[in-house]
């Protein structure tokens, strides 16, 4: 399971993990939706999310607020799209780890080339998003 993996890496950057906490991590999206596209993920492996403790459910929820106000600060979008599909028959790609996905979005920001072309368009890369976010938790 990568979201199980990328903790144990020893390398933040590498595995896009910008901030750690007891329970959860918060981590940029490999293939975002968006520019800062993030993830809140516990660290205990799972799909059910009436089995988390509510420790790691406060914190998961904490963290996805946490992305909100970074990217707030750093790229202004005009709204959230925040949310968890849970199995496989609700969307999720990662059915057996759950996951907060937290996507800014802008007026406009859609557009063809997901549909016809089978791929996104973003301004900004991934490893300079990582940088410009990872600031925000430097201790």
């Amino acid at each position: 399971c990568f979201l199980c993996d990328g903790p144990r890496v020893g390398n933040d950057a590498a595995s896009l993990i910008l901030k750690r906490g007891s329970h959860a991590y918060l981590m940029l999206n490999k293939y975002p939706y968006s520019t800062g596209h993030m993830m809140a993920v516990p660290f205990s492996h799972g799909g059910n999310l009436a089995a988390l403790t509510t420790e790691t459910g406060n914190e998961l929820w904490g963290l996805a607020q946490a992305a909100v106000r970074a990217l707030t600060d750093e790229y202004r979008p005009e709204g959230f799209n925040v949310g968890m599909n849970v199995g496989a028959p609700g969307g999720a790609g990662t059915p057996d780890h759950l996951h907060v996905h937290v996507v800014p979005r802008w007026t406009g920001d859609t557009n063809f080339m997901p549909v016809t072309g089978e791929t996104k368009v973003h301004p900004v890369s991934l490893s300079e998003v990582y940088r410009k976010l990872k600031k925000t938790w430097k201790e």
